[in-house]
């Protein structure tokens, strides 16, 4: 809902600001004082079209700055915040700028956005009717969802269920045609994995086994040059049997271990080293045997090496193909047998598909026929309404119904395209709202079908623009109390000039204009009963001061008390 609006440098408009409270609030003023420019703020504050036009001669920019309440958790709230914008205790700023130059600047809730964001949220926010801006209900779209909202539970509770239907059969027919088309890359993919598999499995490697088959060949390469060297060293620690000359690291050690032992009882610190030396003379005992033994197990073996060789070629060759060692050859092995058994699944995977595509066309056949049904017969009430409803404004030859066309093809909302249409005369042919009415009848009609739609429309705000202009009396009079009656459920905002329409209003703006030399400013000033009462006579005959204009001012607002929706206001 709009709390305040405030417009400066606007046409007439200098600088004024509109106090709006919940009900029907009117706007009214002579002439030239710039009511229009009051509707043509909210229209820039929403998205509108910027004309620089319309900046005021003298000023340098046109600003409009609205407040609005704004119930956190809603859309609207969900997407300022998306934009970096703040809401303050539910409370949103909204700014817009024209400079003279022609560039138009838009805040959201202090921070800069796209003008375009104005417009995406008026949709939550405002509906326009005016004499040159009717927005919202004249798209198809919107028709649709408001007829949807106004047919009521059956027909939700059906569009649920064709939405569950509509949704999963989507996805089920982007899997079905993904896995048809993949069809010849999967049986290609099938092919190269059980080839690989069937290789892998007739090699049966082992984990670990190429690391193992590069020792054992290294060491059957470098056989006799690795007992030789196991010969020697063994000879150096313990000595060469066969030789005269015992000269040997153990001789050594032990003539060593023999001179310390002689006198270590009258050192300590020799008797640590001689201890080190018995240390030193058991691993030489150790190492000397294991070398001996090392150099027996040695034994060239040229047919084992060529089979060594050759199944290190076989795993080499696997390792190229599936992975750099034995161990990735066979997690490679692993996740190609799952992926097989995934894609060897698929034709089943397949029927399975096709069957579920089957069933949901059924079912979203059924759901869809339903809708169209439940439409239809909204239709009609909601046209006989909406006719009923312009007889009494003045519009009694007016006929408005719903066409709703079918097509083959599923949508988001079934088959339907749904379309108001009005026809004038009796003698006209039903058009689209656009084409059928003049602006003055356009406003008046799609007042009538807010006050039928209203509780189904979920719109806080609406906004007439001279929805009275070629009536006056009676039809007036209706024309007011439909508009008090919408506002029993949303804010509504008229720019008026018939007393009898003011009458109903909870509350009473005037746009009033001095002037200064060649220059006119416009301001709004809110007004009390008694001012109202003054008010009402002047602007249709301009009695201001007639007893009889006053006595019959009295008389609107005294008839009209009841129906308004803040009666105490």
């Amino acid at each position: 809902m709009l709390e305040e609006v405030r417009i400066q440098g606007l046409g007439v408009i200098d600088d004024a600001v509109l106090e709006l409270s919940p009900g029907l609030t009117v706007v009214t003023g002579e002439t030239g004082a710039g009511k229009t420019m009051v509707v043509t703020g909210l229209g820039l504050l929403f998205g509108g079209r910027a004309d620089p036009q319309r900046v005021r001669p003298g000023a340098d920019r046109a600003v409009v700055e609205g407040r609005l309440v704004v119930p956190s958790g809603g859309r609207v709230a969900a997407r300022v915040l998306e934009a970096g914008g703040d809401i303050d205790d539910d409370v949103l700023i909204l700014t817009r700028t024209v400079s003279v130059e022609g560039r138009s600047r838009a805040t959201l809730g202090g921070r800069s956005a796209p003008v375009s964001l104005l417009a995406y949220l008026a949709e939550d926010l405002v509906a326009v009717h005016g004499q040159s801006d009717q927005q919202r209900l004249l798209r198809t779209d919107r028709q649709r969802s408001a007829l949807d909202r106004f047919a009521g539970g059956d027909l939700a509770r059906v569009l649920k269920q064709y939405t569950v239907a509509y949704r999963r059969y989507r996805e089920v027919s982007e899997e079905l045609e993904e896995l048809v088309q993949r069809a010849r890359e999967r049986a290609q993919e099938a092919d190269m994995l059980r080839f690989g598999l069937e290789e892998i499995a007739s090699a049966e490697p082992r984990p670990g086994e190429d690391a193992e088959l590069l020792a054992e060949e290294t060491r059957l390469a470098h056989a006799d040059g690795l007992r030789v060297a196991a010969t020697t060293a063994h000879e150096a620690l313990a000595g060469d049997p066969a030789s005269d000359v015992e000269i040997d690291v153990a001789a050594l050690l032990s003539t060593a271990r023999q001179a310390v032992a002689a006198v270590r009882e009258h050192d300590a610190d020799l008797a640590a080293i001689g201890d080190r030396l018995d240390e030193a003379s058991y691993i030489l005992s150790d190492v000397a045997t294991e070398l001996a033994s090392y150099a027996e197990s040695v034994d060239a073996d040229p047919g084992r090496l060529a089979e060594v060789q050759e199944r290190r070629a076989l795993l080499t060759s696997l390792s190229r193909k599936y992975g750099g060692t034995t161990d990735e050859v066979l997690a490679w092995a692993e996740n190609a047998a799952k992926r097989l058994a995934d894609l060897e699944g698929d034709d089943e995977r397949i029927d399975a598909l096709r069957a579920e595509v089957e069933e949901l066309y059924e079912r979203m056949e059924q759901t869809a026929a339903e809708l169209t049904r439940i439409r239809t017969a909204a239709a009609e009430r909601f046209g006989a309404a909406v006719t009923e409803e312009l007889t009494a404004l003045a519009m009694p030859h007016a006929r408005v119904s719903v066409r709703i066309t079918t097509d083959e093809e599923f949508g988001q909302y079934g088959r339907d395209e749904v379309e108001l249409l009005l026809a004038p005369h009796p003698s006209s042919p039903p058009l689209a709202l656009h084409k059928g009415a003049s602006g003055g009848e356009l406003s008046r009609v799609m007042l009538a079908i807010e006050v039928v739609f209203a509780g189904a429309d979920p719109v806080p705000t609406f906004v007439f623009d001279e929805v009275d202009a070629g009536v006056g009396g009676k039809a007036a009079v209706e024309i007011g109390r439909r508009l008090a009656r919408l506002a029993q459920r949303a804010q509504v905002i008229v720019v008026t000039h018939l007393p009898q329409v003011a009458a109903f209003a909870d509350a009473h703006l005037v746009v009033e204009k001095s002037t200064e030399g060649l220059v006119i400013e416009s301001g709004v000033v809110r007004l009390d009963r008694g001012r109202r009462l003054r008010e009402a006579p002047r602007r249709p005959a301009g009695l201001e001061d007639s007893e009889l204009g006053r006595a019959h001012a009295e008389e609107l607002l005294t008839n009209a008390e009841p129906e308004r929706a803040y009666p105490a206001a």
